[in-house]
């Protein structure tokens, strides 16, 4: 199921155990070599660290309540999982992240992203348009397989193809109901006797 990456911020994180609010989601943590959203940062009266993390793969369902983890032992400090560790500390966000074209030229600036809550990977960028461009288009959805290189200042996408619409000229449209000379109209009424 795809949804939104700002719709799962400020979620309740809800125990399975218990049945209470736990926590509310606060950032995402990204993973910028796999575009993929590996934790997310808790915030709430109830958390033990200044910093807690929920990782993904704890997450069992998400639902019209919020994420649903199996109790609060899911929860962890950014230096318990080593790679996640290193991930925590690049701070890598994707809103207002630059994109850019393959000729360095700007696209546009990320606003949010889709996000499929299978696996957690990050599908679509949905990048606003600069005000020159948006006349035509102020929005654009990018696909991850559009997307070339990301760094810590821009995401650069493949040059997007436009095609221009075919224009229909009259040797290029046939009218079925018509040969190619006109017949006369009529009934025959003679008889055949």
């Amino acid at each position: 199921m795809l949804i939104p990456g700002s719709e799962l911020i400020n979620t309740p994180v809800m125990s399975l155990q218990t049945g209470a609010e736990l926590a509310t989601t606060h950032t995402a943590v990204i993973n910028p070599h796999k575009l993929t959203v590996e934790a997310y940062v808790l915030s709430g009266p109830t958390l033990d660290s200044e910093v807690s993390l929920l990782r993904t793969l704890d997450i069992r369902e998400i639902g019209a309540i919020g994420m649903i983890i199996d109790s609060s032992d899911e929860f962890i400090t950014p230096g318990d999982v080593i790679k996640l560790d290193d991930i925590y500390a690049l701070h890598f966000t994707l809103e207002n992240k630059l994109v850019l074209n393959e000729k360095r030229h700007k696209v546009g600036k990320v606003i949010d992203y889709t996000v499929d809550v299978d696996n957690f990977s990050i599908e679509q960028l949905n990048v606003r348009r600069p005000l020159l461009k948006s006349f035509n288009d102020d929005e654009l959805i990018i696909h991850r397989s559009q997307i070339i290189e990301i760094t810590d200042d821009a995401i650069v996408i493949k040059e997007m193809e436009v095609t221009p619409m075919p224009t229909l000229s009259q040797k290029s449209f046939a009218n079925p109901f018509r040969g190619t000379t006109p017949q006369a109209e009529g009934i025959d009424v003679s008889q055949d006797e």
